[in-house]
């Protein structure tokens, strides 16, 4: 006969369950998993760019200068998050719109303005040869606007018109506008970012189904147009038929990670950074982790976007605000995507597609941009049951902490 005893769940379980029942656990696992993505994220930019950065202007380049300048961009993603997680939603719905005809704005100005980098004609040059790719700040302006949108059709989300209209006209067509900067990456997280806040919002199958099929049939057209696009979708499932070419980077990705066996041969001792393995300290940044801090490092850092994505569904399903609700599904569907994609090219499972590893990869625009989006997912933890009074308890605490030291 069980016992009592017997039946109680491990002490880790109910340590665990007791921890996510606190109101302001999703708060804390955004503000802890973005620090130490963040913190490695900067770290692994210094080791994996150390070479890129050394051979640059001739083997005179100044070692630490990429790494330079992701911490400046931390520095800004930080201040940015710190506004983002204190202003009043309301506030920032008001901002909503105008953010999104910036962002237009400036993704059209690419067209006129931008420069074209490995094929992209996404970047816009700035002084001090500091580069913006307005597609960046595309994906969260759209998941704000869109979130505001549903937000305040609320009543009309049983009309699977009204939720179609003019939601997918609108973010189809500056969804357009970046595949025509022939950036993929960034589209495909647009395209999927537009399809989840259907499902959030309820569309029917039928409709769902409809609206999967044209973007898929889009995804067709514009790798079709692209000859090294084609060459890469034919070639990645078995990357030694082209070695030189389409297979190369899937190659060298998969000899870091193989040397780099469950352990890791250690913090800065890559080969393939040397030049081996094209974007090393972008695209291609967890090869060189896997490689330097193993299996095991790997498992941490997708372990700690497991714990982003558990955080932002349960603010998306905890919220008491019909805004704050949209927006974290948004930026939720937004992260665990890209990094979908990312890993999947990285081990060979997709294509080669253009796209950084949010909080890890080298990239000014896409670290600021994804940093303020965690600053906005704090902020709708707080509309979560409880969470509010039990940080403004903490902050008094606090308060009067540094108010006896003072004395």
């Amino acid at each position: 006969m069980t016992t009592t005893a017997e039946r109680r769940p491990p002490a880790i379980v109910e340590n665990v369950r007791r921890l996510l029942e606190r109101p302001l656990a999703s708060y804390q696992l955004v503000l802890g998993a973005t620090a130490l993505l963040l913190g490695l994220g900067l770290i692994m930019v210094l080791s994996a760019s150390s070479v890129y950065a050394r051979m640059a202007n001739g083997g005179t380049g100044n070692t630490y200068s990429v790494f330079i300048r992701q911490a400046m961009f931390a520095v800004l993603g930080l201040g940015g998050a710190y506004v983002a997680a204190r202003m009043p939603l309301a506030t920032m719905r008001r901002l909503v719109t105008p953010v999104l005809l910036v962002s237009v704005g400036l993704v059209v100005a690419t067209f006129f303005l931008g420069v074209e980098i490995r094929g992209n004609k996404n970047w816009i040059p700035l002084f001090g040869g500091f580069m913006l790719q307005p597609s960046e700040f595309a994906k969260l302006a759209v998941v704000l606007w869109i979130g505001h949108w549903f937000a305040s059709h609320a009543k009309a989300m049983q009309t699977p018109r009204l939720i179609l209209l003019p939601m997918v006209p609108i973010t189809m067509t500056i969804t357009m506008l970046v595949v025509l900067q022939r950036d993929l990456g960034t589209a495909l997280v647009l395209f999927s970012v537009i399809i989840g806040m259907l499902w959030v919002a309820g569309l029917p199958a039928r409709q769902m189904s409809a609206v999967g099929a044209g973007v898929f049939a889009l995804l067709v057209l514009f790798v079709a147009t692209a000859p090294h696009r084609v060459a890469r979708l034919l070639n990645f499932t078995n990357p030694l038929a082209d070695p030189e070419n389409a297979g190369y980077q899937s190659i060298h990705a998969s000899m870091a990670l193989a040397r780099g066996g469950f352990w890791g041969v250690g913090l800065g001792g890559s080969r393939q950074k040397w030049g081996a393995l094209p974007e090393a300290h972008t695209d291609f940044i967890l090869a060189v982790m896997g490689e330097e801090l193993g299996l095991l490092g790997t498992l941490v850092v997708l372990s700690l976007f497991l714990v982003l994505a558990v955080a932002g569904i349960r603010i998306a399903t905890r919220a008491r605000d019909p805004f704050a609700r949209y927006v974290a599904a948004g930026i939720t569907i937004w992260i665990v995507a890209q990094t979908a994609i990312n890993v999947g090219m990285v081990l060979g499972l997709l294509p080669v597609i253009g796209i950084p590893l949010p909080l890890m990869s080298y990239g000014g625009s896409s670290l600021l941009v994804t940093l303020v989006a965690m600053g906005v997912l704090l902020n709708c933890a707080k509309t979560e049951p409880g969470a509010q009074r039990a940080l403004q308890v903490s902050r008094a605490a606090k308060a009067r902490g540094r108010a006896r030291s003072a004395t």
